[in-house]
């Protein structure tokens, strides 16, 4: 056979594509070429950005881009090997220090990103003689994290504590299903805040029920780092459980406004991570210019508490704004406002709209959501000003009204 007459193997990839712009599920990815902040320019468009993560505005603060210009000139761009090898350097460890003081454990280990963190420490710490027990509407990250244990998972409803605790009575009176024993570890794992629905979780009733049924709890605090909690301690801070919650993962890359992930628990944790995670046996470690950038977005939080009070400020205008006009947030407690549409091809139609009048918001939509639950996921952020947010929800009322989407 030529090479003219092969069959290409990956041609399943077209149809899978074409598939998805027939459902309107396909989205392109959009081009910045400014820099981060409340307003960018993509796709060669100045726009209002309620996109992105920076919660706090720290992407472009000149005190992180003083620190990262600082460490190229002092260390160089990268740390040339993984850290187990020859790429720890005294500034991974200071962050590292910096950063279990802020969060108040013994030890904190940073990853490359929060995805990696979740991909790490849970198939770590859990095998084939524990139980994973997850809220239904977990990160994916973590969820991909328990697909690479070899522990068995229950999922109980979202924020449900009934359905929780039906599942810790059932596994710590019936054990293992093989019939072994007792679990060794059950490990209830949860988001601090649910990147969809900017909702909080339960998370008081969810460490008592943990003491009660001799769990351990597990908190993503990716949406709470910077946000919730004292100078933006996270949701252990926030509902003030410090010594009850045995392990948080955070991320440097959403309210921090650099890049990476860290697990903050114990001193052995951290250990055992070190020797076993396989993200940071096998990835170089963070380059200098990110370590530094983070260790100063710590002071920025802890000085600049203006910041978080804007960002909340901010949030609560918004919110009752849009709700004014007739659109649809759910039951958001956070900066994560989701203005939900329902069908697909509404949404993509509406933040497409959207961005032609200036407002960048992006549409969510299957399979991140539900089918029938596609909606805008927007972020208020502490470097919107009010002439920004005047402007943003002018056009949301206009476009809405010209789509149909709200009535009036």
């Amino acid at each position: 056979m030529t090479n003219a007459t092969q069959r290409d193997p990956l041609a399943f990839i077209g149809a899978e594509l074409d598939d998805l712009r027939a459902k309107h599920l396909y989205r392109p990815l959009r081009v910045m070429s400014s820099e981060q902040g409340p307003v960018v320019t993509v796709d060669g468009r100045e726009v209002i950005s309620l996109s992105s993560n920076d919660y706090l505005g720290l992407t472009h603060h000149p005190r992180l881009k003083a620190a990262a210009v600082e460490a190229v000139r002092e260390f160089g761009v990268g740390p040339g090997a993984v850290r187990t090898i020859a790429g720890t350097m005294a500034i991974h460890e200071a962050l590292e220090a910096e950063l279990a003081a802020f969060k108040g454990t013994e030890a904190v280990l940073t990853f490359q990103s929060g995805f990696t963190a979740n991909t790490g420490v849970i198939p770590t710490i859990t095998g084939e003689a524990d139980l994973i027990v997850s809220d239904a509407l977990n990160h994916a990250s973590i969820i991909d994290g328990m697909r690479l244990s070899k522990a068995p998972r229950k999922v109980y409803p979202h924020a449900d504590l009934a359905g929780l605790e039906a599942v810790l009575e059932e596994a710590s009176t019936k054990g293992r299903p093989d019939g072994a024993g007792p679990y060794r570890l059950i490990l209830v794992v949860t988001d601090g805040v649910f990147s969809m629905d900017g909702d909080i979780a339960p998370l008081p009733g969810i460490v008592d029920l943990a003491e009660r049924y001799g769990a351990a709890v597990f908190v993503d605090d990716a949406h709470a780092s910077g946000v919730l909690g004292r100078n933006g301690r996270g949701s252990v801070d926030h509902f003030g459980l410090h010594g009850r919650v045995a392990i948080q993962v955070g991320t440097l890359s959403k309210a921090v406004g650099v890049l990476g992930g860290y697990v903050a628990g114990s001193q052995a944790l951290r250990d055992l991570l070190v020797q076993r995670a396989r993200p940071f046996l096998f990835s170089t470690s963070h380059p200098p210019a990110v370590v530094e950038a983070c260790r100063e977005a710590i002071r920025v939080m802890e000085e600049e508490t203006w910041r978080i009070e804007r960002l909340w400020a901010s949030t609560a205008r918004f919110k009752a704004e849009l709700g004014r006009l007739g659109f649809d947030t759910g039951h958001s407690e956070t900066p994560i406002t989701p203005v939900i549409v329902g069908d697909s091809e509404a949404a993509i139609r509406f933040s497409a709209r959207l961005f032609e009048e200036g407002v960048f918001a992006t549409s969510v939509v299957f399979p991140t959501v539900a089918l029938d639950q596609a909606r805008l996921r927007t972020i208020v952020t502490a470097a919107l000003t009010d002439e920004h947010l005047d402007r943003a929800l002018a056009t949301f009322d206009r476009v809405g009204h010209e789509l149909g989407l709200i009535a009036g």
